[in-house]
Order: C-alpha cells, then sequence, then structure tokens
C-alpha cells in the first residue's frame, strides 16, 4: 500500500516504509524532511554520499557497494573534514539501506547492498 506525503506543497508517494515509488520524485527538500523523521541533520558527507549513489544509480539501475561509494567518493569526503569511519557512522538506522531511502532510490534495490 503506498502512503502520500506532503513536503513544500508537493505530494509525494512512498510505500509504507517510507521509500519513494518513483526516484524522480526527489528533491533536496525530500531528503532533509526523510532525515529529520529520522532525527538526523544531513551533513556535507551524507550529501556527498547521497547525491553520488543518486548519481550511480541513475546510470546503473543499481546502488553501489558501500565499498565502491568509499573508493569512488573517499577523497572528496576527507577534503570535507569525513573521515571513513565517519561515513560508516553517518547513517546509522543500517547504513546502506537508511542512505538508499534518504536518496530516494527504490526499495527493492536497496535490500541488495
Amino acid at each position: 500500500m503506498n502512503n502520500i506525503i506532503k513536503i513544500k506543497g508537493q505530494e509525494i508517494h512512498i510505500n509504507k516504509d517510507g521509500y519513494l515509488i518513483n526516484f524522480d520524485d526527489w528533491n533536496e527538500d525530500i531528503a532533509k524532511e526523510m532525515a529529520a523523521t529520522d532525527q538526523l541533520e544531513l551533513s556535507e558527507c551524507h550529501w556527498l554520499t547521497l547525491n553520488f549513489l543518486r548519481d550511480f544509480f541513475r546510470e546503473y539501475e543499481v546502488p553501489p557497494s558501500p565499498h565502491i561509494v568509499k573508493k569512488e567518493i573517499g577523497e572528496k569526503i576527507s577534503s570535507w573534514g569525513c573521515t571513513n569511519k565517519t561515513l560508516e557512522k553517518a547513517f546509522p538506522m543500517g547504513g546502506c539501506k537508511q542512505a538508499c531511502r534518504l536518496a530516494g532510490l527504490p526499495e527493492h534495490y536497496c535490500h541488495a547492498c
């Protein structure tokens, strides 16, 4: 069963677990609202990760593994003052799955990473 949430006047369809139904509905306001629901304030480390996940998924239609995330954005993360350890702790509700949900990736792909 799908639910509808309203964020800044926009109706967004999500499933019962809070994942977006439509990848293209995502925007930063939606990510911020989802993160607030998780009691998480998004930092630059989060945004680098979320944008990388979205770009990777858009290109390959699967989410990257945590290893690929660290390998591909590790230098960028370091330049923002983040470390791999910080990145691992950035998503306390399940790492890959939480980042995947906040990035707007479909739920069935988020369980694979």
